[in-house]
C-alpha cells in the first residue's frame, strides 16, 4: 500500500475529528480536559451580536449541502419581535453515501451540544432541538447521554454558568425519512405532523417551529462553532480557501483501499483524498464519483485535479454537497448505479408533488427495461424529458437531486447505455425485474 506523500498529508487538518481517537471522548469528564465548554464561557461574556459577527467573519459555510453563510442566517433571525426563537439541528442523515453526521455525533457528542449552546445563545433562543435520524440508534443515546450530562453540569437548563441565559435541548427521533432532511419537512415532522416540506416564503427565519424564527443548520456547521469561537475567525480562514473557508470532513467510500473519513482543508483535491485512503484498490482505475452524494451530479476520472471546494466543484458541473464521495472504477457500471440511486430516490419520495413522485417512478421502471435488455433508444430520450420535467419542478430539492445522475451518467457514459440497449452487455436485471415494471 503506498503512503501519502508529506506534502499531502500536510492537508490534514483535525480539528472537528481531533478528539475522535480519544479513549472515552464522548464522557463529559474527557472532554472537559480537551478544551470543552472553553469556548462556551467565552462565548457567554460577549453579545450575542458580537458572536453572529464572529461566525459572519470566519465564512462558515453551512455543511449539509447546500453551502449557506451560516452567520448570515442567523443574522436574518428578527429581535426584539416578541416571539420565542429555536434552534433546530439537521441530524437526519440519510443520503446514500453521507456518513459524517453520525460518527460526530457518536465519538464526540459534546462538541454538537456546545456549539448548539453557543448557537442559541447568539440567536437568543432558549430551547433548541436536534432532530436525529430514526435508524441512528448509537449516536442518539451517546448525544442523550451528552445532554443529560451537560445539565447535571450546568451547561443547559436554568441560569447557564451563572450567565442569566436559560435553554433547554431536546433530541428527537425522527421515524427515517429521507425527505425530513428538508429543512422544511424537518420542522413538521418535529411539530408531530408527517414530514412533507413547506411552501416558501415564508422562510423558516421568521416563520419556522411553531410559526416562529428559526435556525436549522446542519450537524457539522455546529459543531464547528466552539472552534471558531476559541480559535478566531482569522484562524479559521487559515484552512481552505477564501470562498470556502476551514476544514471539511470527507467521507470516502467506494473503490479506495482505506474507506473512511479524512478532515482536510477546503480546496484539497480527488487526487489528494484516494492518495490519502492509499489509492485504489488493486486492479481498479478510477472512472466515476460523486463528489457530495447520490443527489449530485456524477464527475468523471478526468475530473481527479478537481479542488474539493463549493465554486471548483460547481465550475466542474456538479455539486459540494455532503462531501460524500463514492468513488466506483471500470469494473462498475454507471447505468446500474443510478437505477440503484434512483430506486432510493422513488422509494423516499414524500409523495406531495406530481413531478417528483410520477417522475422517478417510471425512471426506474424505464431503468429496470433498459437493464433486463429490453430498452430502446426512445428510452434515452424518455429519460431526459422525465428529468427535465422534475428538475426546477418538484416541490423541493429530493425531486432535482434525484435528475442528478440520470442526467450525468447520460451526458459522460452515454454509451454504456447504447450497450444495453444494442445487445453488446448482458442484462444486468433479470426478466423477473422487467415484470415489475409493467
Amino acid at each position: 500500500m503506498s503512503t501519502p506523500s508529506a506534502a499531502t498529508l500536510a492537508k490534514l487538518t483535525p480539528v472537528l475529528t481531533k478528539r475522535w481517537l480519544s479513549p472515552d471522548a464522548w464522557r463529559l469528564d474527557v472532554y472537559e480536559r480537551l478544551d470543552g465548554y472553553a469556548a462556551l464561557r467565552k462565548a457567554l461574556a460577549v453579545h450575542p451580536d458580537d458572536l453572529i459577527a464572529l461566525i459572519k467573519d470566519s465564512g462558515l459555510r453551512g455543511r449539509g449541502g447546500a453551502g449557506f453563510p451560516t452567520g448570515l442566517k442567523w443574522g436574518f433571525i428578527p429581535q426584539n419581535d416578541g416571539k420565542p426563537h429555536y434552534l433546530v439541528v439537521n441530524a437526519d442523515e440519510g443520503e446514500p453515501g453521507t456518513c459524517k453526521d453520525l460518527p460526530l455525533m457518536a465519538h464526540d457528542p459534546h462538541s454538537l451540544v456546545e456549539g448548539v449552546i453557543i448557537a442559541s445563545y447568539a440567536i437568543r433562543a432558549n430551547r433548541a432541538y436536534i432532530y436525529i435520524r430514526g435508524e441512528a440508534v448509537h449516536a442518539a443515546r451517546r448525544l442523550r447521554h451528552a445532554v443529560a450530562e451537560a445539565y447535571k453540569a450546568g451547561y443547559l437548563g436554568k441560569n447557564i454558568l451563572g450567565s442569566g441565559y436559560d435553554l433547554d435541548l431536546v433530541v428527537h427521533s425522527g421515524a427515517g425519512a429521507y425527505i425530513c432532511g428538508e429543512e422544511t419537512a424537518l420542522l413538521d415532522s418535529l411539530e408531530g405532523f408527517r414530514g412533507q416540506p413547506r411552501l416558501r416564503p415564508p422562510f423558516p427565519a421568521t416563520h419556522g417551529l411553531y410559526a416562529s424564527p428559526t435556525v436549522v443548520n446542519n450537524v457539522g456547521t455546529i459543531a464547528s462553532v466552539p472552534y471558531i469561537v476559541l480559535g478566531g475567525a482569522a484562524w479559521w480562514k487559515t484552512m481552505g480557501t477564501e470562498k470556502s473557508s476551514g476544514p471539511m470532513i470527507y467521507s470516502l467510500s467506494g473503490r479506495v483501499k482505506n474507506p473512511g473519513q479524512y478532515e482536510c482543508s477546503m480546496g484539497i483535491t480527488l487526487r489528494e483524498l484516494i492518495e490519502l485512503a492509499g489509492g485504489m484498490q488493486d486492479g481498479h482505475q478510477l472512472r466515476f464519483w460523486t463528489p457530495g452524494g447520490s443527489s449530485t451530479p456524477l464527475l468523471t476520472g478526468d475530473h481527479i485535479d478537481v479542488a474539493m471546494d463549493f465554486e471548483s466543484v460547481a465550475a466542474a458541473g456538479s455539486i459540494l454537497g455532503t462531501t460524500a464521495v463514492q468513488l466506483f472504477s471500470d469494473q462498475d457500471c454507471p447505468v446500474y448505479a443510478t437505477y440503484r440511486w434512483l430506486e432510493f430516490y422513488h422509494h423516499e419520495s414524500c409523495g406531495k408533488c406530481t413531478p417528483c413522485r410520477e417522475g422517478n417512478y417510471w425512471m426506474v421502471r424505464v431503468y429496470r427495461r433498459i437493464l433486463s435488455g429490453e430498452g430502446t433508444l426512445e428510452d434515452l430520450d424518455t429519460l431526459l424529458d422525465t428529468a427535465a420535467n422534475i428538475l426546477g419542478r418538484s416541490f423541493c430539492g429530493l425531486g432535482d437531486g434525484a435528475t442528478s445522475p440520470v442526467t450525468s451518467s447520460l451526458q459522460y457514459f452515454k454509451q454504456d447505455y447504447l450497450d444495453y440497449i444494442e445487445g453488446r452487455k448482458a442484462p444486468k436485471l433479470s426478466a423477473h425485474a422487467l415484470a415489475g415494471a409493467h
